[in-house]
């Protein structure tokens, strides 16, 4: 056992991926249907393998903070941009009123409590959540221009004060939003989103997979012979269907809209499973005939780029691009899975999963913006030299009186991230970064910052828990709890958000994926989703701020 500590200790890269290895199975377990999770795995295990003693340089930890912050950037950049414009400042202006909220209430507990920097910053990255809060003030108490003994103490207690409120933060939001939040609305959660979606339209487009996209064969009956392809097309009310082509006698023949058809023709229907089946019952009987019904398919990401087309519906879209035989599978904005019918305004940046004839989805692609096919190719210039421009021009400080304040290094490398993910989204070809490798950058990124911040933490542990751990959990429910109520209170009452909407915006400002998760299944609906984005955009950049601002702040 001596061996293997010693070991530790001489090789922490060893111990970094000891920590992320335990961390992630100790996240993975399952009690009653809760489980910790990687983040909090991970912190935990680093603090548990960090009690051996190990010195971690400071360097490496900023390294992999910066990769995950560029990550984040990158992912929530078009939603942040977005939310600049005025039709989202509803959006805007909740989200800076609950991190403003959080900040003025832990600012006040820290005085009242007389907590330290970093003990403040480590309590509201933890009651929020905030792991960009958390490397912020990490990075910013490493950095201070103060003894090392003074500083390695600071950034030990924002580590030890997020362990200890980082899970009760989870569970209180994840069981507040959708639980108390309608009540302080005196609303039920499902019938409020269920009316939203009959206003909208939602079940006109069915959220279908590839599966649920199919092609049968029927032979034309005498009945409907001279008709058009679209006229035929149009007697099948169950839903879109298209007449792809068709075989006359032994040749197989493409056709257009006003193609006429003649008795005895084999034509493929296309469409959703349920429009193509009800057609049966008007085209005749069905058809096995594998050579006609070989339509060569492809799957598509198309992104929209094209600004004629943004802030379209998507009906008009389909209309004005002429998406004959190509079928809206999925709409995603920001990574997120959103519902959609014929009145949801498209953005530029979003991408549309679609299906069909691969010329007609070129077509498609080259009217709204780009198709994205898989790549595994990552230009990896381009992120080291947005992590290093981004640093750089958050490195500069103005002076206040004895106070310093500056982006900070982290803050700029996230602008930077946000401003690429913006650029990506209007102009795919600008960079390579596939959604796998982003996963990595983000997760093994912050895995890997928590670990050492957990394994330089570590020794210091017990004695934060004995000084600070009862006034650390009962300040963590008053900041996990208030600033969403506050919000909560202040967006139904006096700005009459929808309250789906609004609780997914209080997710979002508290950075919280799995109190979204919980909302969408307890309203049974996606709608909270669409108030999620521009809020998490926005909320992550105002805490990774707030994080450094505690710190500097209270060491002075």
């Amino acid at each position: 056992m001596n061996w293997l500590a010693e070991s530790l200790r001489e090789n922490v890269e060893l111990a970094l991926f000891v920590s992320i290895a335990l961390g992630y199975g100790l996240g993975s377990l399952r009690f009653r249907g809760f489980q910790l999770g990687p983040v909090l795995g991970t912190l935990l295990a680093a603090l548990l393998v960090g009690q051996v003693g190990i010195a971690v340089p400071a360097a490496m930890q900023s390294a992999f903070f910066l990769l995950f912050l560029f990550a984040i950037g990158v992912r929530t950049g078009p939603d942040f941009f977005h939310g600049l414009r005025s039709s989202a400042l509803p959006q805007i202006g909740l989200t800076v009123f609950l991190c403003v909220v959080a900040l003025g209430l832990t600012w006040t507990l820290a005085l009242a409590l007389a907590l330290d920097g970093g003990t403040a910053a480590g309590l509201l990255a933890g009651a929020l959540t905030n792991s960009t809060a958390l490397g912020t003030a990490t990075r910013a108490a490493s950095a201070l221009g103060t003894e090392s003994m003074v500083a390695e103490r600071l950034a030990n207690n924002v580590a030890t004060a997020y362990a200890l409120t980082y899970f009760l933060g989870t569970l209180l939001v994840v069981w507040f939003l959708p639980a108390i939040g309608p009540r302080l609305m005196r609303v039920s959660l499902i019938d409020a989103c269920r009316e939203l979606e009959r206003t909208m339209g939602i079940g006109a487009i069915p959220a279908a997979g590839v599966a649920d996209v199919m092609v049968r064969a029927y032979r034309l009956p005498q009945s409907l012979a001279g008709r058009t392809v679209s006229a035929v097309e149009n007697l099948c009310t169950s839903g879109r269907v298209t007449i792809e082509r068709l075989r006359r006698g032994s040749a197989l023949v493409d056709v257009t809209p006003t193609t006429p058809l003649e008795a005895d023709d084999v034509i493929t229907i296309g469409g959703r499973r349920p429009a193509v089946i009800a057609s049966s019952g008007v085209l005749g009987d069905e058809v096995d005939d594998s050579e006609l019904l070989d339509v060569p398919r492809v799957s598509a990401d198309l992104v929209v780029t094209n600004r004629k087309v943004s802030q379209s519906t998507l009906g008009a879209l389909s209309e004005d691009v002429g998406a004959r035989g190509v079928y809206l599978l999925r709409l995603r904005r920001a990574g997120r899975e959103l519902p959609f019918t014929h009145a949801t305004v498209v953005e530029r940046g979003d991408v549309l999963t679609v299906t069909g004839a691969g010329a007609n989805v070129a077509r498609v692609a080259d009217e709204i913006g780009f198709a994205e096919y898989p790549t595994s190719a990552t230009d990896l210039m381009l992120v080291a030299a947005i992590i290093a421009v981004g640093g750089l021009i958050g490195l500069p400080t103005a002076t206040f009186g004895r106070l310093e304040l500056g982006l900070s290094a982290p803050v700029g490398v996230l602008l930077g991230g946000l401003t690429v993910g913006y650029l990506r989204s209007v102009n795919p070809k600008f960079g390579r970064i596939p959604d796998a490798s982003l996963w990595l950058f983000e997760s093994l990124g912050l895995a890997a910052f928590l670990a050492l911040a957990g394994l330089s933490a570590g020794p210091a542990l017990i004695d934060a828990l004995k000084k600070a751990g009862p006034t650390l959990v009962v300040a963590g429910v008053v900041i996990a709890l208030l600033p969403h109520v506050a919000t909560i209170l202040v967006g139904y009452y006096a700005l009459r958000m929808h309250p789906g909407i609004l609780l997914g915006v209080c997710a979002g400002a508290g950075t919280s994926a799995p109190a979204l998760s919980q909302l969408e299944k307890a309203a049974g609906s996606r709608i909270p989703t669409l108030g999620y984005g521009v809020a998490c955009a926005v909320g992550n950049v105002l805490l990774a701020f707030w994080g450094t601002l505690l710190v500097v702040a209270g060491a002075r």
